[in-house]
């Protein structure tokens, strides 16, 4: 009998937020591009930072059979930043009451920030089962403070406790913009903590593919001050068989400050 593992695609993004402020990177003149990139790699899940409201509904619309689960972190509805997590629902199934948004903070049940965090930060998670096969797979999104180094390590603490408590020894996956580089301490608590993650980019069966660096900023300058700073990380029970940093763009800039992380992984 021909055993056949099911290769789950998921992607990492932080969109940008839409300000006045980025000028010709406004959303309005890259949203399109975005949409293009995430049709083009066809994700089961898409993990996305920085979205506002109207950013989500936008990809919604430019992506047929997707949705999302998350809450804005200003007020947990609409207000605010959003650590969404969109799927497939062609190909996976949100399984009913498992959607929840979870604030990195000492009330993580209700919009607040804690510690030196500059910014209220948020973790969105589910659990899905995959038509294909029917198996199981919790999926975790975050963005992690950009200023603050208590704020990080806390909320490092508080996803693996959170991770251990929702995922009980099952198949799942985090990733997200954690505002770090491998030389933070925050990386160590990640990787070498009781139930330890490991790192996509590193032990990926097929070689990387693309830069190694996640942030550089709208313009491809090849900074030697650019740096990895967006992950998905998997626990010792999920394979991961391909990675990618995908640094695609038009006219020299990029459609996002950040570039999407792509994995291929198999539990």
């Amino acid at each position: 009998m021909l055993l056949v593992l099911l290769q789950v695609t998921v992607m990492t993004y932080n969109l940008r937020f839409d300000t006045v402020n980025d000028g010709v990177n406004r959303w309005e003149a890259r949203k399109e591009h975005v949409a293009a990139l995430i049709r083009h790699e066809q994700p089961h899940f898409l993990g996305t930072q920085e979205g506002l409201r109207h950013q989500l509904d936008y990809l919604l619309g430019e992506l047929p059979g997707y949705a999302f689960v998350g809450v804005g972190r200003d007020d947990g509805a609409d207000a605010g930043e959003f650590s969404a997590l969109f799927y497939d629902s062609t190909r996976v199934e949100l399984l009913p009451g498992s959607a929840r948004t979870r604030w990195m903070s000492q009330s993580p049940d209700v919009p607040s920030k804690s510690w030196d965090a500059a910014l209220p930060r948020v973790v969105t998670f589910a659990t899905f089962r995959i038509r294909a096969t029917g198996d199981t797979l919790h999926v975790f999104n975050t963005h992690f403070d950009h200023v603050g180094q208590q704020a990080r390590e806390e909320s490092a603490k508080l996803l693996m406790r959170w991770m251990s408590d929702v995922a009980r020894n099952q198949p799942f996956v985090l990733m997200g913009d954690f505002n770090v580089t491998e030389t933070n301490p925050v990386y160590e608590i990640l990787t070498t903590s009781p139930g330890a993650l490991r790192d996509a980019f590193r032990v990926s069966e097929h070689p990387h593919v693309g830069p190694t660096f996640t942030f550089e900023g709208f313009e491809v300058r090849n900074s030697p001050d650019a740096r990895r700073i967006d992950y998905v990380f998997v626990p010792e029970s999920v394979r991961v068989t391909h990675h990618a940093i995908l640094s695609t763009f038009r006219d020299g800039r990029y459609p996002s400050d950040h570039l999407p992380v792509v994995a291929r992984i198999v539990s």
